[in-house]
């Protein structure tokens, strides 16, 4: 599978658990995931186990109906940039999010080493701020 054909599995499933299994199967065991910084879960994470347990769980419990609409992809050598939009309701305070986001991901022999998230986190913020 080429580079964008796997990257584009991980989005693409028929529903967010055949995505979560792309992803997990994508990604080497050493992964490094960075969140933005501005992003609540911002950060860099180790591993898939790492990168449920601190951004994949969280987007599920803390927010409803968590989606990335991806608008398009670019895909040259080692990277796939993936972009578009997020768009979900805070739970806590019941706001929506609507934030525009790209993806990095980096390649090496068919895994994925490396994921870097860009987004307009000031929407992010203005959705679970207490006001």
């Amino acid at each position: 599978m080429d580079n964008l054909s796997l990257i584009k599995s991980t989005y693409e499933g028929a529903n967010a658990q055949e995505n979560a299994r792309n992803t997990a199967a994508a990604l080497a065991d050493d992964a490094r995931w960075t969140e933005a910084a501005g992003f609540p879960y911002a950060g860099t994470y180790v591993g898939f186990d790492a990168i449920v347990e601190n951004v994949f769980k969280r987007l599920a419990t803390e927010w409803e109906d968590f989606q990335f609409k991806v608008e398009n992809y670019v895909a040259q050598g080692d990277k796939v940039f993936a972009y578009g939009n997020y768009r979900a309701i805070y739970k806590a305070t019941g706001r929506p999010m609507n934030a525009r986001v790209a993806h990095l991901w980096t390649l090496a022999d068919g895994k994925v080493t490396h994921f870097e998230q860009f987004v307009d986190s000031h929407t992010v913020q203005l959705a679970i701020a207490d006001k």
